[in-house]
């Protein structure tokens, strides 16, 4: 009996211990399985078109870190938005719900708070959870143990950060070299081993306007870059692209985007063709200290003065040709920052045995045009902007090399991540896991086509609002609200995007099955007419009352007009 007792009082000292260790992290009181759980590492750009990506195509620049996600796992090559720009789409990846649903329709509207992300889900369910860079609405995102992000759309040089701990604070050096840094030093000194983690790395770049680290500046200025084939594009029977205001030559600022210093526009007599050039420029390379200004100076006094001797003898379309080179300069020069960063995150998960069981995504907020249609900036549904690049590793999971076609959206990740996770999704949100497509049981994916809607109109670049439904061979748009009407475009016969379809008769089938699709996607997404109708009317009024940055006074107060009219009528 004694030995029993005996045995008995042991075995409780052994277990005693074990259960004090594990009610000691609240975390783990939440019964999740942790053991095999995957760490994800979500890892997003800010307009990376991916035509810059070399992975994709290399014609442009090289990105052996960035591309080295995809050869250890899978690249996907119709990877969309649901809306293209800045924080809707971020809205959409937080919340796994389109624009209209989760309320973010543009840059203009407020992030609703009470929409659950799938950050706060992971934290819930036991992940540690942390967020670096920008993510441009808001400044106390919800479910992050840490967070340090820019605000607004940041700055390239000494930016200031938001930060969960420190308040507002002020960091030297450049954007992307810094949020790297935070990022690191977050996994080597902050992290918990015992736990799995999901950590947001967020870059700045490539954002407008473009400001490359110093360390590139003499590369990529005398760099040339080849023209994209619709460099020159007149936009023939596409009303809505045809009055746009994306034109790298015409629409670009000379000061901000081009980087001709506005004492050389005055002397050139060259106007502002955007709000507040000079002071964008000024508010930009105004950030750098003296040996960041003194470095700048280095190459772009050089620039100007190399412009203003050819000026005099440039005709139109030399000069668009000359700013369509300075924007490649200064887009692509950001990049191969970014790059860097990624290979130097990419090589600490490597060197601390942390690649096994982590998710890596590479993506961006959305794509970018990079001279196509003669464009800059994003916005409309055609290829340039509508298509984003994605690429997932997840070794022993998803095959080294594999690449898929198959029609994803940023709509998709809350959902993949909650999978992955175990965690239960909220019956609210609206995309798939993409586990099918990353695993290979394509048997359970079974998605033929996408929607997408923009909102943002009357706004800056003035794009037109519109929704489409897109199949792999074809998109079917619907241009609503300034301009009504319809466009059919023919992806593999027509892969520039130049011409509309809609009222060719050997489309006619095509057109009925397409209209047939969309009308099924807009049941499926709980969109209509009477919700469009909705937030037209909200935003109008701050249209009319100055609060929408960037449109001119031409093409909005006939908007108004029309929109008040229609009121009086209603």
């Amino acid at each position: 009996m004694r030995n029993s007792l005996l045995s008995v009082f042991g075995y409780l000292i052994v277990l005693f211990p074990l259960l004090f260790s594990c009610s000691g992290n609240p975390k783990k009181e939440l019964g999740k399985k942790e053991s095999n759980r995957p760490n994800i590492v979500f890892i997003m750009s800010d307009d990376h078109a991916y035509q810059a990506i070399s992975a994709y195509d290399n014609s442009l620049i090289e990105t052996p870190n960035i591309d080295r996600i995809a050869k250890l796992g899978m690249l996907f090559t119709n990877a969309s938005v649901t809306n293209s720009i800045c924080a809707p789409s971020r809205a959409t990846i937080l919340t796994g719900k389109h624009s209209h649903i989760n309320g973010k329709i543009d840059n203009v509207s407020p992030f609703d708070t009470t929409n659950v992300t799938f950050p706060q889900l992971l934290q819930e369910a036991g992940y540690q959870t942390a967020m670096f860079g920008k993510l441009h609405f808001g400044n106390n995102p919800k479910g992050f143990d840490q967070f340090k992000i820019l605000p607004g759309q940041g700055s390239y040089y000494n930016p200031d950060f938001i930060t969960k701990d420190q308040g507002e604070i002020n960091v030297k050096g450049y954007v992307t070299d810094i949020v790297t840094d935070m990022t690191l030093d977050w996994l080597e000194n902050e992290r918990q081993p015992e736990d799995p983690f999901m950590l947001m790395y967020l870059h700045k770049a490539p954002h407008r306007s473009w400001v490359m680290a110093e360390r590139h500046m003499e590369e990529f200025t005398n760099k040339t870059f080849r023209e994209p084939a619709t460099l020159f594009d007149t936009h023939e029977g596409m009303p809505a692209a045809k009055v746009a205001e994306m034109k790298v030559h015409g629409d670009m600022g000379w000061a901000a985007d081009s980087k001709l210093y506005p004492e050389v526009m005055d002397q050139l007599g060259l106007k502002e063709q955007i709000g507040f050039d000079k002071r964008r420029f000024e508010s930009s390379v105004g950030r750098m200290d003296s040996t960041q200004r003194a470095n700048f100076d280095l190459y772009y006094k050089k620039i100007a003065a190399d412009f203003v001797k050819a000026y005099p003898n440039m005709s139109d379309k030399d000069v668009a040709k000359w700013r369509y080179q300075r924007y490649m300069q200064d887009y692509l020069g950001t990049i191969k920052s970014v790059d860097e960063n990624v290979g130097r995150v990419l090589d600490y998960l490597e060197e601390n045995n942390l690649m096994d069981n982590t998710i890596i995504v590479y993506t961006s907020d959305q794509g970018f045009y990079l001279g196509e249609h003669g464009w800059f900036d994003k916005r409309f549904v055609f290829d340039e902007s509508f298509k984003t690049p994605l690429m997932v590793s997840w070794p022993n999971r998803v095959k080294a090399g594999s690449v898929s076609d198959e029609l994803v959206q940023n709509l998709d990740f809350a959902q993949t991540f909650l999978e992955v996770a175990e965690v239960e999704e909220p019956t609210d949100m609206q995309g798939e896991s993409l586990l099918p497509i990353l695993t290979g049981n394509l048997d359970k994916w079974d998605r033929d086509a996408v929607y997408y809607h923009y909102y943002e109109h009357p706004s800056e670049h003035n794009v037109n609002r519109h929704y489409a439904a897109v199949t792999k061979d074809y998109k079917l748009i619907h241009y609503y609200f300034d301009k009504d009407y319809w466009e059919l475009i023919d992806r593999k016969k027509d892969s520039l995007e130049q011409h509309n379809y809609y009222e060719d008769p050997a489309y006619q089938q095509i057109k009925e099955e397409l209209h047939e699709k969309l009308a099924e996607l807009r049941t499926l997404y709980g969109d209509s007419d009477s919700i469009s109708q909705q937030y037209i009317d909200e935003f109008m009024p701050l249209a009319k009352e100055g609060k929408v940055w960037g449109v001119e006074e031409d093409i909005l107060k006939p908007i108004v007009e029309k929109w008040e009219n229609a009121k009086k009528v209603d």
